[in-house]
């Protein structure tokens, strides 16, 4: 994974973990919110029930004959509310009074008549003169039974004879909760995917002036009949593209200034050389065969330099392009065929021999002169790396829905040390005939090139020793 690609998943995990760290502390906060506003009405209540109570107390002492036929009549009220998304057709309110001691003189629901409620912390601080609150579950193991009461104290000539604590079930305003943590999770998810779009469209804006759209119908118009399956692959691959600009425009594209150092490296040591020798031609009294020596290896530098130059231009080209301009069905069998017929000089030239094994017949959509050089690079470096005497095996195999191109030979195999590097740019081992390097863009061309194709590209030791380079292509669908 290269470094822009790292820093652009990097930047979308933090925008990510930011959506879901607001979301998560919005959620969290909806429910003590709804709580505090129940809360603060259950305080009114109660105060408005002390009210009532106090007019009937007589020299202290508490009257609650009024309230048991006040909430018969309340609780068998016929009603139909419809409050946004709850149906209300009852009322569940609760009420219970207690004297001084704590003693429950009246319980609207007609289940703790006469019940100790003084080590309650409603009735045991509203009768110390404290606010009073408390939330407590009907059955102990089930959460959703939870009602909360907020008491008020009853008083006469300034002395609390008793405690009106007035209470609502949690699940009756649960319904909102959810509805609300509902409406918030769409909301923030809406919104996260919104600026996302957003962000998608301004780098497209800022890379493509003309726009994703107008490539992708200007390619459909191109076309002499449409298929649905193809069509569907080329959105893909434009969407592919829009995500790849994105990142491209998020991360500044610092990989440019790693392109000059790494270029600038390369190309230090051949021109050090040709300095070096132009600097010894100027001695006049140098013989003639050195002379000669001296300028052969002057062209050979140039000549690496110009190398060096041509490949990274044509890899800066296919790593500028998103997707394929224009594609068609490929044949690979045929296509690997004539690649090793154009390879067999090469390899006949070093005692090599080249064997084409064709499994099956496959076909691709892609771009036939660009999985012609991804081909011809990893045989190219099969042939390199292979020992006079051995042989090269050129492979095609097929599933259901892959093609694998396996390019097989029988050198050293790849170095611990470099199976994390061979698809760098500008990397490359010795070859072992010549102790030469090449230019080390060859199989970071081959990457870009199975990219473009949706496919992959492996390289990896091969069972027996050698090298085994590994083309997956998805086939072609059919029309």
């Amino acid at each position: 994974m290269s470094r822009r690609t790292r820093i652009f998943i990097g930047i979308l995990l933090i925008y990510t973990a930011g959506i879901a760290f607001l979301l998560y502390r919005v959620v969290g906060d909806i429910d003590p919110r709804y709580r505090e506003s129940a809360e603060e009405s259950l305080v009114e209540t109660s105060q408005l029930m002390a009210s009532l109570i106090e007019q009937d107390v007589i020299a202290g002492a508490l009257n609650t004959a009024r309230l048991e036929p006040l909430f018969q009549s309340v609780y068998a009220r016929e009603f139909s509310a419809q409050i946004y998304n709850l149906h209300k057709r009852r009322v569940e309110l609760r009420v219970y009074v207690t004297d001084r001691s704590g003693r429950v003189m009246f319980d609207s629901t007609g289940r703790q008549n006469g019940a100790d409620f003084s080590k309650w912390s409603d009735v045991s601080r509203t009768l110390a003169g404290m606010y009073g609150a408390r939330t407590s579950r009907d059955v102990e193991s089930d959460p959703r039974t939870s009602v909360m009461y907020v008491s008020a104290p009853i008083r006469w000539n300034e002395e609390i004879v008793g405690v009106v604590s007035v209470g609502k079930p949690v699940q009756s305003f649960g319904q909102f909760v959810e509805d609300a943590r509902a409406r918030t999770l769409w909301v923030g998810v809406g919104s996260a995917f919104a600026l996302l779009v957003l962000a998608i469209i301004v780098s497209i804006w800022l890379v493509r002036p003309f726009g994703l759209i107008s490539d992708y119908w200007g390619w459909v118009r191109s076309q002499p009949r449409l298929s649905v399956p193809r069509m569907a692959r080329r959105a893909l691959d434009a969407l592919r593209s829009s995500f790849g600009e994105m990142r491209d425009t998020l991360t500044g594209r610092n990989y440019v200034a790693d392109y000059v150092q790494t270029f600038t490296h390369e190309v230090k040591s051949p021109l050090s050389a040709i300095r070096g020798a132009a600097e010894l031609l100027q001695e006049p009294s140098m013989p003639q065969a050195e002379r000669e020596h001296f300028l052969v290896n002057i062209t050979r530098e140039t000549q690496r330099i110009q190398e060096i130059v041509d490949r990274m231009m044509e890899l800066t080209a296919l790593e500028t392009r998103r997707a394929l301009d224009r594609t068609e069905p490929v044949a690979l069998g045929p296509l690997l065929q004539d690649i090793a017929a154009g390879a067999r000089p090469a390899a006949s030239a070093r005692n090599v021999g080249l064997r084409v094994a064709i499994d099956a017949q496959a076909t691709t959509e892609g771009d036939p002169f660009l999985l012609r050089r991804a081909v011809s690079n990893l045989l190219d470096n099969a042939i390199d790396f292979s020992p006079a005497g051995r042989e090269v095996v050129l492979t095609l195999q097929a599933t259901a829905r892959l093609a694998r191109i396996t390019v097989r030979d029988r050198g050293q195999g790849i170095p611990d040390y470099a199976k994390d590097k061979v698809f760098e740019k500008f990397y490359s081992l010795a070859r072992p005939h010549n102790q030469k390097k090449s230019t080390g863009l060859g199989l970071a061309f081959v990457k870009e090139i199975a990219n473009l194709h949706r496919g992959r590209v492996e390289l990896v030791n091969g069972p027996g020793g050698g090298a085994l380079a590994t083309l997956t292509l998805p086939l072609a669908a059919h029309d």
